[in-house]
């Protein structure tokens, strides 16, 4: 399974993140009082869904035997209220229901279903 710990201390709002034996350094922007040293959280929330999405496509497309040259995934989360992320795929080298297939697959990659289902969260003190 996979483990990761967050820990931040005095300086505002730098936290310091090891994932599975990586480092990752989050942070809010100047705007928000932080010193933009690293990733906002909903950064890293668009990160995951965008390397999952590129890696199972990816997958998909070696085990089809599909000469895909390049795939970009651009992410945006959009509304304040309602939140959504918009997902656009640009891909290379495939032909036109090649594409389509993969985003069909995209619709239903790891960390997109678990976006969609929701995921429980325990909390508890230590």
């Amino acid at each position: 399974m996979t483990h990761g710990t967050a820990q931040i201390g005095s300086t505002p709002y730098r936290t310091n993140i090891v994932v599975s034996g990586h480092a990752i350094t989050s942070d809010e922007p100047h705007a928000l009082g932080g010193q933009g040293a690293g990733p906002a959280p909903y950064d890293l929330l668009l990160a995951s869904l965008g390397a999952c999405t590129a890696i199972t496509l990816k997958m998909y497309a070696d085990r089809k035997g599909w000469a895909l040259e390049s795939l970009d995934v651009s992410l945006r989360l959009v509304g304040i209220d309602e939140r959504r992320i918009e997902r656009t795929l640009v891909i290379k080298g495939l032909e036109d229901s090649q594409k389509a297939r993969l985003a069909e697959i995209a619709e239903r990659t790891p960390v997109t279903k678990t976006l969609r289902s929701g995921l429980p969260i325990e909390t508890r003190l230590a």
